[in-house]
């Protein structure tokens, strides 16, 4: 008896029943993580002109991300994957690639000469090859930690994503040498905190900060800057979550927006549209660094806390708002206009609590500085037990949100909380930090600081590429070390740092000149900068400032919103003692591999599905 075939209707409908199936099936398996809208919440245009498309979910149940690549325009094939700072050598890939027989999809790596190699240990998992209206979906999953030398480890903070797109057929996935093709890089947090959303209000409004229809350079790079103002006699609100308005069509142009508020004492702010750059732009604009909201490529809306909100709006709080919107336009395209911004939901019935930031860190100092020619060179800034004693409530506060900052140089930053001694938590690490990737990240777990605790910030920078000293500072080619910390109730401790005493800078410069022929002046008129540029930078002195780093002692900076200290002596303050420090965590390797294949998986990529 011959079984009848079904109908090109049913197949469709059987298919797209399979597929809904699949989709419940993997939201089920992302156990909840995913808000409801969406099985696939967070998405990034990876390439310039929007080619290739990446969403994705977070399972911190299953320690594992799916991801879902969208491949609008394919050619003979794609690859994916992480490295260290972006580049295509020593990366983790996945690539699916065609040999001119069929298409093949496969977990690889690529060596240090950029030659791609099959992976023995195949972690990423195909799920499904569809060909859709928009073009050929990949979906497919990944252990955050997989135990494989080859991988790349997953984890909170900032990663750097990579693709290339194959133009032609490859014999044999060792055939391709990343060199040959069309690729870059995209930065990305894939770690999204798994947080529930709060109740918002119901008299909420909202206000939207856009920039004013620009015409956005054919350059690369453009810090755009934009002064609007709030209404007159605009009343004291809480901000209660803000998110991004993206223009249509510039996705990929976007790359992180800011809205700062102006400084108080100020009664007026000159109107300006213009990159943040120019020569025309007012002096007075660099008056406007109150941060009220940020958002960066991949992130989504930003919650403040059920019980907090920050506070805009009503007497002394200026009514001068400066929006700043950073485009990436590698491929230099003009004409295009842009009137992305920021929509910020707020209330006027305020919340029980004001939240607020504070600065942690380094102090903005010559005395803090970084020797050339360095690859992992860290610097710490501290904010004491005694700064806290004094400034915190009985309660203490708690810390919800965090932006790390640094200039060019900086790779790594990490806050510490300490109590008794004993480090006890971090409160945000990024071991792939990029200064090109800045964003207020919600916190994973509140982190609660009492009086007495210390905070401890180090960042870590590399030199390699200069000649001379790198000092901390507000220049570009300047250093910082900074932690913003969002954080309620608010307090008037808007700022808790530290730099080396410069006395006992004074005394390294006087033991180089011991070893090294008075070569440094150490004379009243020379200034910190100009020292450190005499220094000779051979192995001893090198060794030596990161000791002096490491115990001399410190001159902290307890400060209230009036850049005043709080009551104390702050200057020769010794380092806080620390007699225990965290253990990194013990990395899990995945139970079981039955699930994996031993090779790359045949792919239908015709006209069909796989």
């Amino acid at each position: 008896m011959q079984v009848p075939s079904p109908s090109v209707r049913e197949a469709a409908s059987m298919y797209g029943t399979a597929v809904a199936v699949f989709l419940v099936i993997l939201v089920a398996a992302l156990q909840g993580s995913a808000p409801r809208e969406s099985p696939f919440p967070y998405h990034i245009p990876l390439d310039p002109e929007g080619t290739l498309e990446l969403s994705w979910n977070v399972s911190y149940v299953q320690e594992t991300v799916h991801f879902q690549l969208l491949v609008r325009e394919l050619k003979a094939g794609v690859l994916f994957g992480m490295s260290d700072r972006g580049e295509l050598e020593n990366a983790d890939l996945v690539v699916l690639w065609t040999d001119g027989d069929g298409a093949h999809f496969g977990d690889a790596w690529s060596d240090q000469k950029g030659q791609i190699h099959l992976d023995a240990q195949q972690d990423y998992q195909l799920l499904r090859a569809q060909r859709t209206r928009e073009g050929l979906s990949l979906l497919f999953k990944r252990p955050f930690g997989t135990c494989d030398p080859k991988d790349y480890l997953i984890e909170d903070g900032t990663v750097h994503l990579v693709y290339g797109i194959l133009e032609e057929p490859f014999q044999s996935l060792e055939a391709i040498n990343v060199s040959s093709l069309q690729t870059g890089l995209q930065r990305v947090q894939l770690l999204k905190p798994n947080i529930s959303i709060p109740a918002l209000p119901s008299d909420m409004r909202t206000m939207e900060i856009r920039a004013p229809d620009v015409l956005v350079p054919g350059q690369e790079t453009t810090y755009w800057c934009y002064i609007t103002e709030l209404p007159d006699g605009f009343p004291r609100h809480h901000i209660v979550m803000y998110e991004p308005i993206v223009t249509e069509g510039n996705e990929a142009l976007v790359h992180h927006m800011e809205v700062f508020q102006c400084a108080a004492e100020f009664e007026s702010f000159p109107h300006f549209s213009g990159p943040c750059d120019s020569k025309m732009k007012p002096e007075r604009l660099n008056y406007c660094r109150h941060v009220l909201a940020a958002w960066a490529l991949g992130a989504k809306a930003f919650y403040y806390p059920e019980e907090a909100g920050l506070a805009f709006g009503g007497p002394g709080s200026s009514r001068f708002l400066r929006l700043e919107v950073h485009y990436h336009n590698p491929l230099m395209i003009k004409g295009r206009r842009d009137s992305s911004g920021i929509r910020l939901y707020y209330t006027a019935t305020l919340r029980r609590f004001d939240a607020g930031i504070m600065e942690l860190g380094l102090v903005y100092t010559p005395v803090m500085a970084i020797p050339p020619q360095e690859t992992g060179f860290v610097l710490t800034g501290y904010c004491t037990d005694k700064c806290t004693q004094l400034a915190l409530p009985p309660s203490g506060i708690h810390i919800f949100a965090s932006q790390l900052h640094t200039h060019l140089t900086g790779r790594k930053v990490v806050t510490v909380l300490a109590r008794d001694g004993r480090e006890k938590e971090i409160v945000n690490r990024d071991n792939h930090y990029s200064p090109h990737f800045q964003e207020i990240r919600m916190l994973k777990k509140v982190v609660s600081v009492h009086p007495g605790d210390v905070l401890i910030t180090s960042c870590t920078y590399n030199t390699g590429d200069r000649k001379l000293a790198t000092v901390g500072g507000f220049g570009i080619l300047e250093e910082m070390c900074v932690n913003y910390v969002h954080y309620y109730p608010l307090t008037q401790l808007e700022l808790c740092k530290s730099a080396v005493d410069p006395g006992f800078l004074q005394k390294y410069f006087h033991l180089v000149n011991r070893f090294n022929s008075e070569e440094v002046c150490t004379c009243p008129q020379t200034s910190v900068p100009e020292q450190f540029a005499s220094v000779p930078w051979n192995s001893f002195n090198r060794q030596v400032l990161k000791a002096l780093y490491s115990f001399a002692p410190i001159s902290m900076h307890c400060n209230k919103s009036s850049a005043v200290r709080f009551q104390g002596e702050w200057n020769l303050q010794p380092l806080p003692e620390i007699i225990s420090k965290l253990e990194e965590p013990t990395r899990h390797c995945p139970a079981s591999r039955g699930q994996s294949p031993a090779g790359p998986t045949m792919v239908s990529i015709g006209g069909g599905k796989g």
